[in-house]
């Protein structure tokens, strides 16, 4: 079989296999996006488990008319311009392939409008193929409309599961991006019923709650840090963990922030849980938000295209300011022994309290 160039559209729906593994994907790249727009309120609205219809609406700084084809472009992006600025990524989205991937397997359409603007305008595009930009009535910022995701790929809308499950992938990917940012309002709403409700606020810990629950408020232990690197870059860090009593049976219970970016890392999990051995049974998961914040060159976030690993450059320091800041924060509350070598002895002794 001969050597030859795929077409256009299938190399984009390659790469949404990536992107976009299912609704909870198409959702955390639109918010971001909104986010790096400089949005202050962000409301999505899924209809069927986001199969059907995802909406992601901002009141952001908006695109350009004559930059709207450009947005669903692959590889076109306004965030980074050399490759110097992959060594210090200070925003959410940064490869440029979202919208295109998302565009490849789904009917999709944006309507924006810049600050300073009489008008918006829209442009559409049915799996790849993208229309004429049209005016259109719309405030300042911008609104995605994703319908029918994967109607062109039935495989993967077979691996897909039920609309409640996929519902909920979204509601949990949409709340760890408001922990990481209190500043912004989110909202979610699920065939008409509001599901997600966060006004924004300067608290970090009010969001925190309003995620997590009211209800585990006074079982919470603040978590702080302010620490240097080896050479002498900082690192702070601040969070909140629950007592032991409040481990949970999944891995779910542990969140993360990196500079404002919700991550999955291995380092920062296992840092955590070595906080807590032997207070907590190696079956569960203690309850915990974390946000780390260090300088951008010192962190890769450019490791998949779904942006939540991250390889850090000094992970052994990176992970002790960790462990140690939460076991910190447990034994001021006494939930971690002090152990003392009694005189003439040759066994560590826990202290009597």
């Amino acid at each position: 079989m001969p050597i030859r160039l795929l077409p256009r559209q299938l190399v984009d729906q390659i790469a949404a296999g990536e992107v976009v593994e299912r609704p909870a994907s198409v959702v955390k790249e639109l918010v971001e996006n909104a986010i790096d727009a400089g949005a202050q309120r962000i409301e999505v609205s899924v209809e069927g488990g986001g199969v059907d219809r995802i909406v992601v609406a901002d009141d952001g700084g908006g695109i350009a008319a004559d930059e709207l084809p450009l947005a669903i472009a692959s590889h076109a992006t306004s965030k980074i311009f050399s490759s110097d600025d992959l060594a210090a990524i200070g925003t959410m989205g940064f490869r440029g392939e979202a919208l295109a991937s998302i565009a490849s397997v789904s009917r999709l359409s944006i309507t924006s409008r810049v600050t300073g603007s009489d008008a918006g305008a829209r442009i559409e595009v049915d799996g790849g193929v993208a229309s004429e930009v049209r005016p259109a009535g719309c405030p300042v910022g911008t609104v995605v409309e994703v319908r029918q995701l994967f109607h062109n790929v039935p495989a993967r809308r077979k691996f897909l599961r039920t609309a409640g499950t996929e519902l909920g992938r979204i509601e949990e990917v949409l709340e760890s991006i408001a922990l990481c940012r209190p500043d912004v309002a989110f909202r979610l709403v699920a065939d008409g019923k509001t599901r997600v409700d966060l006004p924004a606020t300067t608290d970090a810990r009010r969001r925190v709650l309003a995620v997590l629950g009211e209800s585990i408020a006074e079982g919470l232990l603040e978590v702080t840090a302010d620490t240097v690197l080896e050479g002498g870059a900082p690192i702070t860090l601040w969070g909140l963990v629950g007592r032991p009593s409040l481990a949970r049976g999944s891995g779910r219970a542990l969140r993360f922030a990196l500079n404002g970016r919700a991550v999955l890392d291995r380092t920062l999990a296992h840092a955590v849980k070595e906080a807590f051995r032997g207070l907590v049974d190696p079956g569960r998961t203690p309850i915990a938000f974390v946000a780390v914040e260090m300088d951008p060159s010192l962190v890769d976030v450019n490791v998949h295209p779904a942006k939540t690993e991250v390889r850090f450059r000094q992970p052994n320091f990176v992970h002790q300011c960790v462990m140690r800041a939460v076991r910190d924060a447990l034994r001021a509350a006494d939930l971690v022994p002090s152990f003392t070598l009694m005189p003439h002895a040759h066994s560590l002794v826990p202290a009597i309290p």
